[in-house]
């Protein structure tokens, strides 16, 4: 999985690292795939793939960004940037909190 989301951001981003972080590890039960990697410019990047069947509402988006928070007190490091990549129907105010708070959305791509 690692390789098809590094190829897929190719695109904007080359990375130097890019390493998994099990949900456990930030206290959570949630079935996502978290990512903390570095690119060429020394940017920490953190990255948040989730596939549901249902839909992505704006509790959901609070709880992702919940979620980088921990990552970050776990990392030790802000991240300079922040994608969200999903694959089912996202309302509108979700794409648009995670906006407001600088992140970077991909919707149904891989």
């Amino acid at each position: 999985m690692i390789k098809e989301i590094t190829s897929f951001l190719n695109k904007d981003f080359l990375f130097s690292s890019f390493v998994s972080i099990e949900p456990k590890q930030l206290k959570s039960r949630k079935k996502i795939q978290i990512y903390s990697a570095c690119d060429i410019k020394k940017n920490f990047v953190s990255v948040f793939v989730i596939d549901q069947k249902s839909r992505f509402l704006i509790k959901n988006a609070k709880e992702i960004i919940e979620l980088k928070d921990r990552l970050v007190l776990k990392e030790d490091h802000n991240f300079k940037k922040n994608i969200f990549i999903i694959k089912s129907a996202v309302c509108s105010k979700a794409i648009n909190h995670f906006k407001e708070n600088k992140w970077i959305v991909y919707n149904d791509t891989l």
